[in-house]
Protein backbone atom coordinates (compact mmCIF):
# COMPACT_ATOMS: atom_id res chain seq x y z
CA UNK A 1 0.00 0.00 0.00
CA UNK A 2 1.40 3.36 -0.56
CA UNK A 3 2.03 5.92 2.24
CA UNK A 4 0.35 9.04 2.29
CA UNK A 5 1.59 12.33 3.80
CA UNK A 6 0.64 15.78 3.69
CA UNK A 7 2.26 19.09 4.55
CA UNK A 8 1.05 22.20 5.64
CA UNK A 9 2.32 25.48 6.59
CA UNK A 10 -0.31 27.21 8.98
CA UNK A 11 -0.94 29.69 11.47
CA UNK A 12 -1.55 29.15 15.13
CA UNK A 13 -5.61 29.28 15.13
CA UNK A 14 -5.62 27.00 11.59
CA UNK A 15 -5.32 29.04 8.50
CA UNK A 16 -2.92 27.74 5.53
CA UNK A 17 -3.87 31.01 3.46
CA UNK A 18 -6.07 34.37 3.87
CA UNK A 19 -9.56 35.32 2.29
CA UNK A 20 -9.20 37.61 -1.38
CA UNK A 21 -6.83 35.22 -2.90
CA UNK A 22 -5.23 36.38 -6.20
CA UNK A 23 -2.17 36.37 -8.43
CA UNK A 24 -0.79 39.62 -6.75
CA UNK A 25 -1.42 37.84 -3.53
CA UNK A 26 -1.35 33.71 -3.72
CA UNK A 27 -2.15 33.36 0.10
CA UNK A 28 -4.75 36.40 -0.15
CA UNK A 29 -4.66 39.03 2.65
CA UNK A 30 -3.50 39.51 6.57
CA UNK A 31 -0.43 38.51 7.33
CA UNK A 32 -0.06 35.47 5.40
CA UNK A 33 3.82 36.34 4.29
CA UNK A 34 4.81 35.03 7.77
CA UNK A 35 3.07 31.52 6.81
CA UNK A 36 6.44 30.82 4.90
CA UNK A 37 9.21 32.94 6.45
CA UNK A 38 10.90 29.51 7.44
CA UNK A 39 11.21 28.17 3.88
CA UNK A 40 13.07 31.21 3.20
CA UNK A 41 15.00 33.27 5.96
CA UNK A 42 15.84 30.40 7.85
CA UNK A 43 16.24 27.23 5.53
CA UNK A 44 19.26 25.85 6.96
CA UNK A 45 17.51 25.85 10.53
CA UNK A 46 14.80 23.81 8.62
CA UNK A 47 16.85 21.63 6.32
CA UNK A 48 15.41 18.25 7.03
CA UNK A 49 11.70 19.49 7.00
CA UNK A 50 12.19 21.52 3.52
CA UNK A 51 13.88 18.07 2.16
CA UNK A 52 10.61 16.28 3.52
CA UNK A 53 8.35 18.21 1.41
CA UNK A 54 9.96 16.75 -1.94
CA UNK A 55 10.71 13.53 -0.98
CA UNK A 56 7.59 11.95 -1.98
CA UNK A 57 7.25 9.59 -5.18
CA UNK A 58 4.17 11.82 -6.36
CA UNK A 59 2.33 14.52 -5.48
CA UNK A 60 -1.65 15.42 -5.48
CA UNK A 61 -2.15 19.29 -5.31
CA UNK A 62 -5.61 20.91 -5.33
CA UNK A 63 -6.04 24.03 -8.97
CA UNK A 64 -5.32 26.43 -6.46
CA UNK A 65 -2.11 25.66 -5.22
CA UNK A 66 -1.36 25.39 -8.89
CA UNK A 67 -2.55 28.64 -9.90
CA UNK A 68 -4.93 31.46 -9.01
CA UNK A 69 -7.28 30.95 -12.23
CA UNK A 70 -10.76 29.54 -12.10
CA UNK A 71 -12.93 28.65 -14.77
CA UNK A 72 -11.10 27.64 -18.40
CA UNK A 73 -7.30 27.24 -18.24
CA UNK A 74 -4.93 29.78 -19.33
CA UNK A 75 -2.81 27.98 -21.24
CA UNK A 76 0.09 29.95 -21.04
CA UNK A 77 0.09 29.48 -17.24
CA UNK A 78 2.35 26.66 -16.16
CA UNK A 79 2.36 26.97 -11.83
CA UNK A 80 3.60 29.21 -9.64
CA UNK A 81 7.53 28.13 -9.95
CA UNK A 82 8.99 29.24 -12.90
CA UNK A 83 9.87 26.58 -15.80
CA UNK A 84 11.78 24.12 -13.27
CA UNK A 85 9.66 23.26 -10.59
CA UNK A 86 10.35 21.57 -6.96
CA UNK A 87 8.25 18.42 -7.46
CA UNK A 88 11.28 16.44 -10.09
CA UNK A 89 8.35 13.52 -10.19
CA UNK A 90 4.45 12.99 -10.95
CA UNK A 91 2.19 15.79 -10.15
CA UNK A 92 -1.71 15.50 -9.95
CA UNK A 93 -3.77 18.80 -10.38
CA UNK A 94 -6.96 18.46 -8.94
CA UNK A 95 -9.84 20.15 -11.47
CA UNK A 96 -13.18 20.13 -13.29
CA UNK A 97 -11.59 21.57 -16.58
CA UNK A 98 -9.61 19.44 -18.60
CA UNK A 99 -6.13 19.70 -19.61
CA UNK A 100 -3.20 18.26 -21.17
CA UNK A 101 -0.29 16.50 -19.31
CA UNK A 102 2.22 19.51 -18.51
CA UNK A 103 6.14 18.07 -18.86
CA UNK A 104 8.51 20.95 -17.08
CA UNK A 105 12.10 21.20 -16.74
CA UNK A 106 13.70 19.02 -14.23
CA UNK A 107 11.18 15.86 -14.16
CA UNK A 108 8.32 17.24 -13.30
CA UNK A 109 5.06 17.29 -14.90
CA UNK A 110 1.34 18.18 -14.20
CA UNK A 111 -1.15 15.98 -15.00
CA UNK A 112 -4.69 17.58 -14.69
CA UNK A 113 -7.39 15.17 -13.09
CA UNK A 114 -11.22 15.88 -13.49
CA UNK A 115 -12.45 12.54 -11.35
CA UNK A 116 -11.64 13.90 -7.87
CA UNK A 117 -9.72 13.06 -5.18
CA UNK A 118 -9.81 8.92 -5.68
CA UNK A 119 -9.19 9.36 -9.08
CA UNK A 120 -6.21 11.36 -8.34
CA UNK A 121 -5.04 9.36 -6.04
CA UNK A 122 -5.82 6.79 -7.95
CA UNK A 123 -3.26 7.56 -10.71
CA UNK A 124 -0.84 8.23 -7.95
CA UNK A 125 -0.93 4.89 -6.95
CA UNK A 126 -0.15 3.87 -10.56
CA UNK A 127 2.56 5.91 -11.32
CA UNK A 128 4.51 5.09 -7.68
CA UNK A 129 3.45 1.50 -6.80
CA UNK A 130 4.01 1.43 -3.14
CA UNK A 131 5.83 5.02 -2.74
CA UNK A 132 5.08 8.03 -0.61
CA UNK A 133 2.62 9.90 -2.37
CA UNK A 134 2.40 13.58 -0.60
CA UNK A 135 -0.96 15.50 -0.43
CA UNK A 136 0.57 19.19 -1.35
CA UNK A 137 -1.85 21.22 -0.75
CA UNK A 138 -3.77 23.56 -0.16
CA UNK A 139 -5.84 23.16 2.98
CA UNK A 140 -9.31 22.85 1.22
CA UNK A 141 -7.80 20.08 -0.53
CA UNK A 142 -6.00 18.34 2.53
CA UNK A 143 -9.38 18.55 4.14
CA UNK A 144 -11.09 16.65 1.68
CA UNK A 145 -8.28 13.77 1.60
CA UNK A 146 -8.40 13.84 5.96
CA UNK A 147 -12.43 13.65 6.00
CA UNK A 148 -12.30 10.88 2.86
CA UNK A 149 -9.73 8.71 5.44
CA UNK A 150 -7.26 9.01 2.92
CA UNK A 151 -3.92 10.41 4.64
CA UNK A 152 -1.29 8.20 7.41
CA UNK A 153 0.35 10.82 8.33
CA UNK A 154 0.22 14.78 8.36
CA UNK A 155 3.40 17.48 9.36
CA UNK A 156 1.98 20.83 10.26
CA UNK A 157 4.62 23.32 10.06
CA UNK A 158 2.67 26.19 12.56
CA UNK A 159 4.15 29.88 12.50
CA UNK A 160 3.49 31.82 15.37
CA UNK A 161 1.21 34.27 13.48
CA UNK A 162 -2.92 34.81 13.37
CA UNK A 163 -4.77 34.93 10.27
CA UNK A 164 -8.35 35.68 11.57
CA UNK A 165 -10.17 34.38 8.26
CA UNK A 166 -9.08 32.86 5.04
CA UNK A 167 -9.41 28.80 4.50
CA UNK A 168 -9.11 26.81 7.50
CA UNK A 169 -7.52 23.16 8.19
CA UNK A 170 -9.56 20.83 9.07
CA UNK A 171 -13.00 22.35 7.96
CA UNK A 172 -15.38 20.00 6.80
CA UNK A 173 -13.06 17.25 8.89
CA UNK A 174 -15.01 14.69 11.23
CA UNK A 175 -14.16 14.33 14.29
CA UNK A 176 -11.18 12.14 14.68
CA UNK A 177 -7.62 11.44 16.52
CA UNK A 178 -4.61 12.20 15.58
CA UNK A 179 -0.94 10.48 17.41
CA UNK A 180 1.92 12.84 17.74
CA UNK A 181 4.90 11.46 16.56
CA UNK A 182 7.28 14.59 16.49
CA UNK A 183 7.87 18.16 17.24
CA UNK A 184 10.71 20.79 17.08
CA UNK A 185 10.52 24.15 17.54
CA UNK A 186 12.86 26.44 15.79
CA UNK A 187 13.05 30.33 15.45
CA UNK A 188 10.10 30.70 13.07
CA UNK A 189 8.41 27.83 13.14
CA UNK A 190 7.15 24.67 14.73
CA UNK A 191 7.10 21.39 13.07
CA UNK A 192 4.41 19.03 14.37
CA UNK A 193 3.87 15.53 12.66
CA UNK A 194 0.76 13.40 13.17
CA UNK A 195 -0.16 10.00 12.91
CA UNK A 196 -3.74 9.91 11.66
CA UNK A 197 -5.51 7.54 13.62
CA UNK A 198 -8.04 5.30 11.97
Amino acid sequence: MPYVTADLSVSVDGYAAGVNQALEKPFGDGPVDELHKWMFETPDENAAELAGITAADAFIMGRNMFGPGRGDWDRDWTGWWGQDPPYQKPVFVLTHHERDDLPMQGGTTFHFVTGGIEAALKQAVEATGDGTIAIAGGAATTNQYLAAGLIDELRLHVAPVIIGAGERLFDGVPAGKLRQVSSRGASLVTHITYEVVR
